[in-house]
């Protein structure tokens, strides 16, 4: 019987074995992602594989260096196929992302990519979207304000406060994380779009209408998932 960690660990291995020679790789970020980096270096050590990464953090940036991949950027390459987890995946293909608050850039990536794959546990999978918190990455001058805009829709809103750091988590791009908790999202559309109206938030963890696959880890076997 497999464990979690066994789970993500097969899953970034079959994502791994897909990519091909000569490809441009979104390089997600997460625990999950974290071992398909790993066998994709591999794959470029054993294989001399021809690939370049883009990377979504600046974890996925030094586990990708450390792992011998090249790396490129958005400004020089467009990306052939991203590869990235999830928070939860609902029925549609829908995803809430952002537990390691690098959202903001994994979804310019991944919505750039002309293939967008995600890798997930089965813990992963729900009908509807909503048990995970959303995450907002936003400005920090516009916490009171969006606080409030929380507020009026009845919605509980958390300012991510950092683990062996005092104070709130501050992303990669220098800005606070609000983690805000919807209940069932039976319109992730609609709440994906006006979400990012709001002044200060900079982009919301709801993903939809781009996932083109779904890697599942089940403790029977990886199984893949498409529309």
């Amino acid at each position: 019987m497999f464990n979690k960690d066994e789970l993500k660990e097969e899953v970034g291995k079959m994502a791994a074995s897909q990519i091909m020679d000569g490809q441009v790789v979104g390089l997600g970020t997460g625990s999950t992602t974290h071992h398909f980096i790993k066998y994709l270096g591999k794959r470029v050590s054993d294989e001399e594989l021809d690939v370049v990464g883009i990377p979504t953090s600046y974890q996925s940036l030094i586990l990708a260096r450390n792992a011998g991949i090249k790396i490129t950027s958005l400004d020089e390459h467009d990306i052939d196929i991203a590869v990235d987890g999830a928070d939860e995946v609902d029925s549609n293909l829908n995803l809430i992302k952002g537990g390691g608050a690098a959202h903001t850039l994994e979804k310019i990536v991944d919505y750039c990519a002309d293939k967008f794959v995600v890798i997930v546990d089965q813990s992963k999978l729900v009908d509807t979207l909503g048990a995970f918190p959303v995450p907002l990455e936003i400005i920090p001058d516009s916490l009171r304000l969006v606080r409030e805009n929380m507020a009026n829709r009845n919605v509980e809103a958390n300012l991510r406060m950092g683990v062996q750091k005092d104070g709130p988590v501050i992303t990669d791009n220098g800005n606070f994380v609000l983690d805000c908790q919807f209940g069932k999202i039976t319109n992730p559309e609609k709440l994906e779009v006006e979400l990012n109206t709001i002044p200060g938030v900079v982009e919301n963890g709801i993903f939809t209408g781009v996932v083109d696959k779904v890697i599942v880890g089940r403790e029977s076997g990886v199984e893949e998932i498409t529309k």
